[in-house]
């Protein structure tokens, strides 16, 4: 029987020190009784932060598949560095996860090489080509625990409400990215202001508004649990809200880095910015800003998605979009807080209980609960480096930086993820 003791740390919005003991995997005590009970080993978190594990909505694990961009063992390596202890593993694998055997590989090599836990999302198409459903059945049968298209359109209509109510008759939730593929055209960038004066193809706003006007619809007429994936438009937040007031079943995220940066990043041709949804005006990130305080957006995701060097490294049309964003997702929200943009309760919660809901799940540090947790230094900094970076994808959001917020330590199922043993 093993047994862990944390002190002098602040459970995430209580500003008084506690101590908790962790025994055989869980959390056996809290407070007091946690102080008396004797441990096999003792953590010192004095100045720190306790906090649930972070839930990840949207994670690209790059496996299976070639290996050049990461693998399940270096990329949940990178989540535990970054605080994060449950991961919703994208579909857009090579094969595709878009059977029972793929959704098998997946948590094979997570149970031997994964530092955390690993959840599988099933396409809803087969290969993501939204054109055949897959077996959904199957796949939820096999351990997804949701079905998407991945960052694929769905394209036909009638294909998504033939999904959608299929979904719908085995209880699972549906999650998509709302883009309306003919409205987005070739773009790559936010059709702005931005992209006017450097001459860069855009994507007009109205390509993500249509798309989840469309699927807000479809949902409301099947009766399915949709999520709406990295939203980045204010009138996104809006036409949400009003969703949710008729009573249709919906969730939301959005990615952090669409709270933190504006087109404006991609002034200087920078191709490290160029990620899908683009990043949209400075109206749209407050607007955003304002959906995760007020609870309208349940969950933050990290949407990493990690690349070899020379998938950045062309002109930005030709370059793969996203970022490598899991180990600084934390730290970009602390730089919100302390801009006043966000307060930590919203954070926590954005990263915590909001997506574990969405997944039906609970994350809470409470006396006989799991020990998944993340013990942060919110006032210590650290430079995301060659050294510092587990993940492969080294196109970081912002590389070279001081950044707020140290994990100190990851736990998941009471074993520890981070520091990597």
């Amino acid at each position: 029987m093993s047994s862990l003791k944390i002190s002098g740390g602040r459970l995430a919005g209580n500003d008084t020190e506690t101590t908790m003991l962790i025994r055989d995997g869980r959390i056996a005590a809290l407070g007091d009784t946690a102080v008396r009970e004797p441990s096999d080993r003792d953590f010192d978190a004095a100045g720190c932060i306790l906090a649930p594990g972070f839930v990840d909505l949207c994670c690209n694990l790059r496996e299976p598949g070639n290996g050049q961009k990461g693998n399940i063992a270096s990329e949940t390596l990178a989540a535990a560095h970054g605080g994060f202890t449950t991961l919703c593993a994208s579909p857009d694998t090579s094969p595709v996860n878009d059977s029972g055997a793929v959704t098998n590989l997946i948590l094979d090599v997570a149970a031997k090489r994964s530092a955390v836990r690993v959840l599988p999302v099933g396409a809803i198409t087969r290969g993501l080509e939204g054109e055949l459903l897959s077996d959904m059945a199957g796949l939820a049968a096999a351990g997804c625990i949701a079905m998407s298209n991945g960052a694929r359109a769905v394209k036909n209509a009638r294909v998504l409400r033939r999904c959608m109510a299929y979904a719908r008759t085995f209880g699972l939730t549906v999650m998509f990215s709302p883009e309306n593929q003919a409205l987005a055209a070739d773009g790559y960038a936010h059709d702005g202001l931005v992209a006017s004066r450097l001459g860069l193809l855009g994507i007009p706003e109205v390509a993500e508004t249509a798309a989840v006007m469309e699927m807000l619809l479809l949902a409301e007429e099947t009766g399915v649990r949709l999520h709406l994936g990295q939203l980045s438009c204010a009138r996104s937040v809006d036409m949400l809200a009003d969703a949710r007031k008729r009573g249709i079943a919906v969730t939301a995220d959005v990615a952090m880095h669409q709270l933190m940066f504006t087109e404006d990043a991609l002034a200087d041709f920078d191709s490290r910015y160029h990620v899908r949804p683009p990043l949209r005006s400075e109206k749209d990130r407050r607007a955003l800003l304002a959906g995760v305080r007020e609870g309208a957006i349940d969950a933050i995701t990290s949407q990493h998605q990690p690349h070899d060097s020379a998938a950045k490294q062309a002109p930005m049309e030709a370059t793969e979009p996203g970022l490598s964003a899991i180990e600084s997702t934390l730290s970009m929200g602390l730089l919100l807080v302390e801009r006043g943009e966000l307060d930590m309760t919203s954070l926590v919660r954005a990263l915590t209980s909001g997506p574990a809901s969405v997944i039906g799940r609970s994350a809470e540090l409470r006396e006989g609960a799991v020990a998944d947790l993340c013990v942060f230094d919110p006032d210590a900094s650290w430079t995301p480096d060659d050294i510092s970076l587990c993940s492969v994808g080294r196109h970081v959001p912002l590389p070279g930086k001081d950044l707020p917020g140290v994990v100190r330590l990851t736990l998941c199922n009471g074993q520890q993820a981070w520091p990597g043993k």
